[in-house]
């Protein structure tokens, strides 16, 4: 049978995230053991080629028993008190914090402070982010206000906002555009008089952007396969959208999970994934599909 396979061209690692593998390959290439607090990816099968070349994945608690080493953050970013452990323990930090992250931090910790320095009080005003609770991002955001912070995942959550109060609304960079628009209306609708309510749109653009143009990409297709890591949040996001596009879409985590099935009566076959995807995982779904096909 013959198939046509496209890969999405807009599919794969963001700016932030292969700006962390580069770091990551640079410092193994000088020898020695990097360490890295967190999976430097959420795609296993990257974190298993980056292992294979030395890089020894770490948690909080592993990394408080540590002295004297390297260890990298990744680009989603860490609370302040990762920082101060770094300088206690003489851990030298190899910096991969996506810019776009990091600038939001800023931006939340001056927000946070401001009411420190001036008449009114922290307790007058509600720091909101709108974002996965316990993802790493977030939790780095939250850090920058002692706990402070609010989080709300889901749309249905803003109702549990004080209204009384000053909401100052940010997002998590890889949250759904629509959804983080739908909780500022509700907002400005149930504001009460007198209290201030600002938002800042802190959506990474390239993966916002990603939505239209996968949406197009799955419409193309008789058959989308996803690929894609359990863990990634804007991997959830960017395949519930290639569903509602394309009912014949399948999230997989490598070639090995592509089921012959899904072949029958299909010309056209579109391979596409989350940021966190690389490029050369979906080149082996693609050599895989080939390979079934010419059978």
């Amino acid at each position: 049978m013959s198939i046509k396979i496209e890969i999405d061209n807009g599919s794969g690692f963001c700016f932030g995230v292969t700006t962390a593998i580069q770091k990551a390959e640079e410092e193994l290439a000088k020898g020695g053991t990097l360490y890295c607090l967190g999976d430097i990816v959420h795609n296993g099968m990257e974190c298993e080629r980056l292992r294979q070349m030395g890089l020894v994945t770490i948690d909080h608690e592993q990394m408080a028993q540590l002295h004297n080493v390297k260890v990298l953050l990744r680009a989603h970013g860490e609370p302040p008190e990762t920082y101060e452990l770094a300088k206690k323990n003489n851990i030298e930090i190899i910096d991969a914090t996506c810019p776009v992250v990091l600038q939001l931090q800023k931006r939340i910790k001056k927000q946070y402070e401001t009411p420190l320095t001036s008449h009114l009080s922290p307790l007058t005003s509600q720091i909101v982010i709108f974002g996965k609770k316990g993802h790493a991002e977030v939790l780095g955001l939250v850090g920058q206000t002692h706990g402070e912070a609010v989080v709300i995942e889901t749309f249905d959550e803003v109702k549990r906002l004080d209204f009384s109060r000053d909401i100052y609304l940010y997002s998590q960079t890889t949250k759904s555009l629509d959804e983080f628009h739908r909780i500022i209306d509700y907002i400005q609708q149930h504001i009460a008089p007198g209290a201030v309510f600002k938002s800042f749109d802190t959506i990474c653009r390239s993966v916002a952007n990603r939505m239209p143009n996968i949406s197009q990409f799955a419409a193309r297709h008789d058959l989308i396969l996803f690929v894609c890591g359990h863990k990634s949040s804007n991997g959830k996001v960017l395949f519930n959208e290639c569903r509602r596009i394309n009912a014949n879409s399948h999230l997989i985590e490598g070639p090995e999970e592509i089921n012959t099935q899904w072949l029958e009566g299909v010309q056209t076959i579109g391979i596409c994934g989350a940021t966190s995807t690389p490029k050369w995982l979906m080149e082996q779904c693609a050599e895989k599909l080939k390979v079934i096909s010419e059978k």
